[in-house]
């Protein structure tokens, strides 16, 4: 019996080291799958500074949150996918870097996003269309997919006769925009010169109306109308632009307009569910690491040899205790 057992160990002890030795000597192996080419490009305009998101118990910031999962994003991304960062404010976007490779590039990817901060904006308006439609035209029929992630709040809203025109952008890129933050409205954080929180905007700090060309409403009905002087009257306009929630019928009515697909972030499984969508996808030939199986091999072997050990150390402690005389 103890000869057997004796022989049994020094198989499982034998297989195991096979097992360690192709764990060095195959650490991966060529494999077919889908790869990923993204440009992100994240709104840091005032409202991202929201705290309708919730991580760990606590509230944080829907830039916060974009930054965090994007992060935790990029560890899940096959090698040979890509990633390229830019950043929307006022009524344009810019590209940090182009899209690089994430396993060669993942600590400079990762730090760049960590670094993203709403003080990088170069204006305080926000006009999401036209901040889109230059995303679109500075990357004409890129073979990276544009993820325009944003909460659609423009400041000031924008003039209904001043669409933005998608007509000669339409369909020649593929992405999808994100809808960020909750569906109720929360207060806009307000901060000083060093970043220190003051409080929120109430409605005196912000505007509520564009004032910019002719308006869209019927002069007879606009008190003090004047078309040259006066063109939105002589009243000051109220609202709830200080006040901030996720535009997502808006963001869909962009998405149709310019051909782009539209999504929600919740978490990160969402975001994930969103991004593998097969039309943003490329088959590659990769290197996959496979090393996790025979470790778990090993793993399994070794714990069989000390298996018997285990068993015999537990009936002799319980042997040991039944002898023990009760009070």
């Amino acid at each position: 019996m103890n000869h057997t057992l004796k022989d049994y160990r020094i198989g499982c002890l034998l297989l195991a080291l096979i097992a360690m030795l192709v764990l060095f000597m195959y650490p991966n192996k060529q494999q077919k799958m889908p790869t990923y080419n993204y440009t992100f490009i994240v709104d840091i305009t005032r409202s991202m500074n929201a705290t309708d998101y919730q991580q760990d118990n606590q509230a944080v910031s829907r830039l916060n949150f974009v930054k965090q999962t994007l992060r935790e994003l990029l560890q899940k991304l096959p090698c040979e996918s890509k990633v390229g960062l830019g950043l929307f404010t006022e009524r344009r976007s810019t590209l940090l870097f182009e899209p690089l490779e994430v396993c060669s590039a993942y600590t400079e990817i990762d730090t760049t996003i960590s670094k993203i901060d709403w003080r990088m904006a170069w204006a305080a308006d926000s006009n999401i269309a036209k901040g889109l439609l230059s995303t679109l035209e500075m990357l004409p029929k890129s073979e990276s997919s544009v993820i325009f992630i944003t909460d659609g709040q423009e400041a000031p809203p924008v003039n209904p006769n001043y669409q933005a025109d998608f007509s000669s952008v339409k369909g020649q890129a593929k992405g999808m925009i994100i809808g960020v933050g909750g569906l109720q409205s929360v207060p806009i954080p307000k901060f000083d010169s060093q970043g220190k929180q003051t409080g929120f905007y109430n409605p005196d700090d912000v505007p509520h109306r564009s004032s910019f060309g002719q308006s869209n409403l019927d002069p007879s009905q606009i008190k003090g109308y004047n078309a040259r002087n006066a063109p939105f009257g002589s009243e000051a306009a109220t609202g709830n632009e200080h006040l901030t929630s996720l535009h997502e019928t808006y963001l869909e009515k962009l998405g149709a307009e310019s051909g782009l697909s539209y999504a929600r972030l919740t978490d990160l499984q969402n975001l994930s569910q969103a991004l593998q969508n097969p039309k943003l996808a490329t088959e590659k030939v990769v290197q996959t690491d496979i090393r996790r199986q025979p470790a778990l091999l090993a793993l399994l072997l070794l714990s069989l040899v000390y298996l018997p050990k285990v068993y015999k150390f537990r009936r002799f402690f319980a042997r040991e205790r039944s002898l023990v005389p009760k009070l």
